[in-house]
Formats: structure tokens, sequence, C-alpha cells
């Protein structure tokens, strides 16, 4: 493997980062030293001759979901070199990974992007001689890509835009969590077991700890974190700027010690937290890339958040979470996982008005949002904190 940050730079602009993951020992999985015989080595032969590929550039938290798929598909095919494709921002979600050998970053937004950036990544990952590829996501964009890296095992899921460019076509399940959704594409490969770990996981290195501990300094010690993060990609998935202020205030007043969180895209969002709260609260929108996130995130004795990226990394770090939910439910197969996390939402007859909400509330009303009152938010900490 290369060195970390090294890349592939072409003179067309495509950029595919090559990061080194951190790897176990494949010679010492449990029960490899102890396989005899011929059929075992002939086994292990195969195995190694397979170089799988996972692509998963949807959302952060779809990264997030997709890694129990990762430490699954290690504990099949334990001597396969196993390779995921990422977006840049979701890179140190899975860098250091124990299932993977590789993590490829494309960026389809940038210098990716369009027809030309397909033929391009299919061109890379051609080269790489993948036997097998599975794709985490339904995006005609990936669907196409493999198609066109003749790759010549590639799952993916039946009701996807590009279904018919997948050999292995694989039925998506309906109400359960996206989480087991995506767990569903090792179907060709064995299933998964009912007793068989599927929680998310990520790491996180020391020069995130680092990091964090640097923008966390301003804070008084001594107190509990509450780690706050009112963004979300759409407007109606975001409780309000001044109930997550009015909250802040709260939680300063009950001996926590708040940070308020976001995207280089969300200073706005909380800035008006930070400005809805009276300045209590220390406000890190867009101090933090999602390695530093993370970092932040496992030290808080509390997590509140929307249905967002930042919910589901709260869910693979464990911590106690409060996940509010506006346009979006749940039942969706979004909600976020563990013993130590609950949702706060109003019972409307309206909700879901949309697989991901929107910038405006189908009603007028954005009842969703604006009824959801901070006393139910400040219970269910206690309740995830005392979980």
């Amino acid at each position: 493997m290369q060195a970390a940050g090294d890349s592939e730079c072409r003179r067309d602009g495509t950029r595919l980062q090559r990061l080194p993951a951190r790897v176990s020992d494949r010679r010492r999985h449990p029960g490899h030293a102890d396989r005899r015989g011929a059929d075992a080595r002939v086994s292990a032969a195969r195995d190694a001759a397979e170089r799988i590929l996972v692509v998963q550039t949807g959302f952060l938290g779809d990264v997030v979901l997709t890694t129990p798929l990762l430490a699954a598909l290690r504990r099949r095919v334990p001597s396969a070199q196993l390779t995921i494709l990422v977006t840049p921002a979701a890179a140190p979600l899975v860098a250091r990974h124990p299932a993977l050998d590789e993590v490829l970053v494309a960026d389809k937004r940038g210098a990716g992007r369009g027809v030309l950036g397909v033929l391009r990544l299919a061109t890379r990952l051609r080269r790489r001689r993948f036997t097998t590829a599975i794709a985490a996501h339904k995006s005609i964009r990936t669907a196409l890509a493999l198609r066109a890296a003749g790759i010549p095992r590639r799952i993916g899921f039946a009701t996807a835009p590009g279904a018919r460019l997948y050999t292995t076509p694989v039925a998506r399940p309906a109400g359960v969590h996206d989480r087991d959704r995506i767990l569903a594409l090792l179907a060709p490969l064995g299933g998964v077991g009912a007793a068989e770990p599927a929680a998310p996981w990520i790491a996180i290195d020391e020069a995130a700890r680092t990091r964090a501990t640097a923008l966390l300094a301003p804070l008084a010690h001594g107190r509990p974190l509450a780690a706050v993060c009112p963004g979300a990609a759409w407007r109606t998935k975001r409780w309000p700027a001044d109930a997550y202020g009015a909250l802040v205030r709260r939680l300063e007043g009950d001996g926590f010690a708040c940070v308020i969180l976001g995207a280089p895209d969300e200073r706005a969002i909380t800035a008006a937290v930070h400005a809805a709260a009276g300045g209590a609260g220390l406000d890190l929108g867009g101090a933090s890339d999602v390695a530093v996130l993370a970092a932040i995130l496992a030290r808080a004795a509390v997590v509140v958040t929307n249905d967002s990226a930042p919910m589901h990394v709260a869910s693979a770090l464990g911590v106690p979470q409060v996940a509010i939910f506006c346009a979006t439910v749940p039942a969706q197969g979004y909600g976020p996982l563990g013993s130590r996390a609950t949702v706060v939402e109003k019972d409307l007859a309206c909700r879901p008005c949309g697989r991901h909400g929107g910038e405006r509330c189908p009603r007028g009303t954005d009842d969703c949002m604006r009824l959801i009152e901070i006393g139910e938010v400040r219970e269910a900490i206690e309740r995830v904190r005392a979980a």
C-alpha cells in the first residue's frame, strides 16, 4: 500500500486518492491457521484471488451504515483484497477500518462529474482488475461505471435505476433499517446470520483527537459535554434554530458545556443557534471535518442531532444521543441505532412528506418542526444518559 495521502493525479483532473486502511494480518484470522488439507488450500487460493470493490458514494450517513457490510465481507472472504470507493468527505470515516485493504476516493461532484467523469472512473477501475463489485447504493452513475469497467460480477439492488447493468441484482428489503438493506447485498455470498455482528464502526486517529482537544479548549473543564448538531441537508429536517438555542441555554444552566457543531456550509445555521442561545455554548460551525467531528462526538455525554450524518456517526460511536425527526420518520430506515439512542418526533398524518424532506413544508405550517418542545428533548436527554 502507498503512504497516506498518496493519490493518482491525471492531466484530465480526475483524482483518486489511495488511503491505507488499517488491516489486521489476514494470516491470523480466527481459524485460518488451523486449516488443513487440499480443500482448505484451494479455498484460500480462491479467496486470495478475489478483488472485491464496494462502492458507496452516497451521503456520509450512508457510508457509516455500509461499515457492517465491510466487516461481514471480510469474515466471508478473509484473504480477498477488499477496497471501498467513497467521496473525499467520507474517506476519513473508513480509512482505518480493519476490514479494508484500500480506500479509493473519487469526487463525483468535482473533477469526476458528468459522463466523462464516469468514463474516467471506469478506466481506473478496469486497471485494478476487480473480480466482484458491490454497489451499496442505488446510483445509475455507479452502475454505469462498474459495467464500463468490465468487472465480471456486479451486485446491486434490483430496484436501482441501473439494475439491468448488474449481473446479480438483489431484492432490497422493505420495512427494515437501511443498515440491513445494505447487508442484504450479501445474499449471493451466503447472506448474514441472525447472530452476526452488525453494528456500524468507525475509528478515530490521534491527529483528530489532538485537533478536537484544541477546539474544545475554551470550554470549562469538569462539566459534561453536550454536542449539539443543528444542521441537515434539507430545511424541513432541521429543528428551528431558536429551539436549539433555547435548548443550549437550558443545558448550560443545568451544568453542561455545550458545543455547537456543523459543516462548513452550515456556519449560518450554527451561528443562528449560538445567537438564539444568547452567546451560550461554543460555536464550532465549519471548524471541523468529519474526522474531528467524530473525535468531538466521542467525548460527549450526550449528542443532539436532526436526522443527519452526525446522528449516524454518534450511533457508530455508541454515545448517548437524541435524534430529532421532523419531516422524515425512522420507519423510512434511517433512524439511530443502539440502545443509547432515542427519537423525538411528532405523530402527524403529513409525515413523512418525502424521502429526504425538502426546503418547504408542503402544507406551509412547519408543524413537524415547531411543535417539538424543548422540554421533550430535555427529558429524552436524561433518558439516554441513564440507559
